[in-house]
């Protein structure tokens, strides 16, 4: 799967955005249902990444998120305001993701049972390269959803500590300690890749 990009785009493109969605929203509410292909098209690609996050299966990922659209059409009376609504859309999503998969779980390894491979070669090639940084990642599926929820949104969605916070519906602090815990389960497993962490951004990025 072509991975989507996440990166953070800068505040003027935020503002934009934020703006755009506002707009959709109360043309919807207002009676203009087509007002909502805007959100969709705004926001499949980061929900599609995200979903893909939770169970690493293309075709399931295409499905949460397409209930995740579902269930925020219908609740689009009950959002407030007092966040952006994109946090309160990732929000739903990640209920959406959590509750579905509780239902229909995805087979993941335990995390015992992800193989480390061994020290790479002082020439390492990029396909040998691809398949360790592969094995990290299956080692975070294979984390207990309460430390991977984590992990996905701060890393692989690059939300803050605070936005996963709000995504998640706990506080700061436990954001914080539940990356911790999650860096050490890795670290305690895969000894040897340093490497590997550092490219997914696991060991050097500060909570």
């Amino acid at each position: 799967m072509a991975e989507l990009s996440t990166s953070v785009p800068g505040s003027s493109a935020c503002d934009a955005r934020a703006a755009a969605d506002l707009a959709d929203v109360e043309r919807v509410l207002a009676g203009e249902p087509r007002a909502f292909e805007g959100i969709v098209r705004r926001w499949q690609g980061p929900l599609l990444n995200m979903a893909w996050r939770y169970c690493r299966d293309r075709g399931r990922a295409e499905e949460l998120a397409q209930e995740a659209f579902v269930r925020s059409w219908r609740a689009l009376p009950q959002w407030r305001r007092e966040s952006s609504f994109s946090t309160w859309l990732f929000a739903l999503a990640a209920n959406v993701f959590r509750s579905e998969l509780k239902r229909f779980p995805t087979v993941n390894l335990p995390i015992e049972d992800v193989a480390e491979p061994a020290t790479p070669a002082h020439q390492l090639t990029e396909a040998a390269g691809r398949e360790r940084y592969e094995l990290v990642r299956r080692a975070v599926l294979a984390l207990p959803m309460r430390y991977r929820e984590p992990v996905i949104l701060f890393y692989f969605h690059e939300m803050d500590v605070a936005a996963a916070a709000r995504t998640l519906r706990i506080p700061e602090g436990t954001v914080k300690a539940r990356l911790s815990r999650a860096r050490s389960l890795l670290a305690q497993r895969f000894p040897h890749l340093e490497d590997e962490y550092a490219a997914m951004d696991l060991a050097g990025k500060e909570a």
